[in-house]
């Protein structure tokens, strides 16, 4: 119960997205509770930045699973993610009435803060993670590949190209923190279990689903994407884009507004994926598919960096492993410019007025560091005026 309420708690009140995040768990669990020493932290923010999924979401399940075992990790999970999962699939129930001039306005307004938010976004992982000339280049080659050819195996292959290239080049990579070992419950054979079960379920889901919009279609949708996202938070778009909106599945400017109503809710972004899944067309979607979606976005992350903790001290003493990160990251950084782009800019922006809403909480986000929620706030009213005054 003390981790369940220790992480509600941040849950319902921990906005910013993950860089936020990580400083909310540092705080309160390093520094006031004592639950994990720095060292402990550091080894584990270093994993989950390495492996794919949400890197917040799976920090938190980590210092779940060291403080209270397999039941502790569960408990930090639900309390962490469910109150912005809750949020934003009462947001799908009332997104049908907003029709008409009004709701058109308010659902143009939540794709500005999209904009605002992923511009954000890249210019900050570009800074911390392009910082040389041979980054930057694979970033470029990474965005301009998407945007010219496009596609979801594309974005996988590129990922995959970014390991290799960085693995090559990029020798001054910094290393991987290695201290103490992590506590854990059990050992490398479970792990290596986890790990066979997030390969066999990524593999075998494709083969497994047939036909469209049936609930194993949808688990297989938002596994692949939860399972190849490396990044966390605003990368998912992308892949969720490219899983859903391509398809047919759901319309882009229903997916564009639910992103940009997740700025404003607490919580990981991952908990977009309940207002997708209840999105759905059909018997898949409402509450049976936005718990699928839920579940089924954030159990590749677990069962990988469950796997990989007992093994994480072979892996980070290994120099290969640093230097395919950092062309990882890199690869990263493209694929959500690219996203900027296409489906954002081009949804968002149609004439100049909706570039200065965008400018003005980009400038409201970069500049003054304001809550993400002040920029919702500000682009919805702001969309709203403009549909109505000219």
């Amino acid at each position: 119960m003390e981790i369940f309420t220790a992480f509600l708690k941040l849950g319902l009140t921990s906005f910013g997205g993950p860089i936020a995040h990580i400083g909310y768990f540092r705080n309160e669990f390093v520094e006031r509770r004592q639950w994990v020493s720095d060292g402990h932290f550091a080894q584990l923010l270093a994993l989950c930045q390495f492996l794919p999924g949400p890197a917040s979401s799976q920090l938190g399940f980590c210092i779940g699973l060291l403080k209270g075992g397999w039941t502790g990790a569960l408990a930090a999970f639900l309390s962490f993610a469910l109150p912005s999962a809750l949020l934003l699939f009462l947001f799908s129930l009332i997104a049908p009435q907003l029709s008409g001039p009004v709701g058109s306005s308010i659902i143009h307004g939540l794709k500005l803060v999209a904009l605002v938010v992923v511009a954000h976004g890249v210019l900050g992982m570009a800074g911390k993670l392009c910082t040389d000339v041979r980054r930057k280049i694979i970033a470029v080659f990474a965005t301009a590949l998407l945007v010219l050819v496009g596609g979801v195996w594309l974005q996988i292959a590129i990922i995959v190209m970014g390991a290799f290239l960085g693995m090559a080049f990029l020798h001054d990579a910094i290393d991987i923190p290695d201290n103490a070992a992590l506590p854990l419950h059990y050992g490398r054979k479970t792990g290596w279990t986890l790990l066979f079960a997030f390969v066999f379920l990524l593999i075998c889901l494709p083969l497994a689903v047939h036909g469209s919009h049936t609930p194993l279609a949808v688990f297989e949708a938002f596994y692949r994407a939860g399972a190849l996202v490396f990044g966390g938070g605003h990368v998912v778009l992308p892949f969720l884009e490219q899983a859903l909106v391509d398809p047919g599945w759901l319309a882009k400017d229903d997916f564009m507004a639910g992103y940009g109503a997740a700025q404003a809710v607490p919580g990981p972004m991952f908990s977009i994926s309940a207002y997708l899944g209840a999105h759905l067309p059909g018997t898949s979607g409402g509450l049976l598919g936005a718990g699928i979606a839920f579940v089924a976005i954030f159990l590749p992350g677990f069962l990988l960096v469950s796997s990989a903790l007992p093994l994480w001290h072979t892996l980070a003493s290994h120099p290969a492993a640093a230097r395919s990160i950092a062309g990882i990251n890199a690869s990263v950084v493209g694929i959500l410019a690219a996203a900027l782009y296409d489906p954002i800019w081009v949804s968002a922006v149609h004439g100049i007025n909706d570039m200065v809403i965008a400018m003005i909480g980009f400038v409201f986000l970069f500049v003054w560091r304001i809550s993400a929620l002040y920029v919702v706030i500000w682009c919805i009213v702001a969309s709203m005026s403009a549909s109505f005054l000219l």
